[in-house]
């Protein structure tokens, strides 16, 4: 096809057309990659993941340069925490959980300052947003509805953590008939045995569940086009 775009990617090439792929930044939230977030009351090592920040601004401009469907994701929960199961809520021993306050509002509860996407990566007023009680971005939203209304066939999926929400994502995703595309250095981890596994696993067996490149890749591909 005339519009096909290609990209050298694991395990072979994948193709994509712009008018009908979106950019996928996932739960890039200050709770999650700033001190003090909840992140790090989980015992983690934020700064693992603000590694993605500055390759993720490339492309996210060189996107949006093109012209392309650009969607954020948020996890988080309604402040009376109604949508938060109590075995998410009672999970592990971390110095603050969901809905406890800390040193951006609220720990993961929407409208607080911790919740919302970083300054380096904010949304422009026409890229939507949507907010997720879950790990996937399709579990309990409208993602999917709006997706199928754009006519959004390939997804290059971004953001962190790459073993949870993007993995969960893509698993979801997959299942609903759409190509990933996950861009290596643009997903992170606070592990780093997750993160080359992680990425291992969706690149799997001809492509399990998607395709795994470099930035650099892709955004070779869009500069190609142009």
């Amino acid at each position: 096809m005339a519009d096909q775009l290609l990209v050298e990617a694991d395990p072979y090439t994948y193709g994509f057309d712009p008018a009908h792929t979106a950019l996928l930044v996932i739960d890039m939230q200050r709770d999650f990659v700033e001190p003090g977030g909840f992140g790090e009351t989980l015992g983690n090592d934020v700064t693992m993941l603000r590694q993605v920040i500055a390759p993720l601004r490339e492309v996210l401009t060189a996107t949006r340069n093109a012209g392309m469907t650009v969607i954020h994701t948020r996890e988080g929960h309604l402040p009376d925490l109604s949508d938060c199961p109590p075995a998410k809520l009672r999970r592990g021993a971390p110095s603050l959980r969901i809905g406890d306050p800390g040193p951006k509002g609220r720990i993961l509860v929407r409208g607080e300052y911790g919740h919302d996407i970083i300054d380096e990566l904010a949304p422009t007023g026409d890229e939507l947003v949507i907010d997720k009680p879950g790990k996937g971005a399709f579990y309990a939203t409208d993602l999917d509805r709006v997706l199928r209304d754009k006519d959004v066939r390939s997804l290059i999926v971004t953001g962190v953590t790459t073993e949870v929400c993007v993995h969960t994502t893509v698993r979801e995703a997959n299942d609903r008939g759409y190509e990933c595309l996950v861009l290596s250095d643009c997903v992170g981890s606070y592990f780093p045995e997750f993160q080359r596994h992680g990425l291992q696993m969706i690149a799997a067996q001809g492509g399990i569940f998607g395709w795994v490149a470099p930035s650099g890749h892709y955004l070779k591909a869009l500069e190609a086009r142009s």
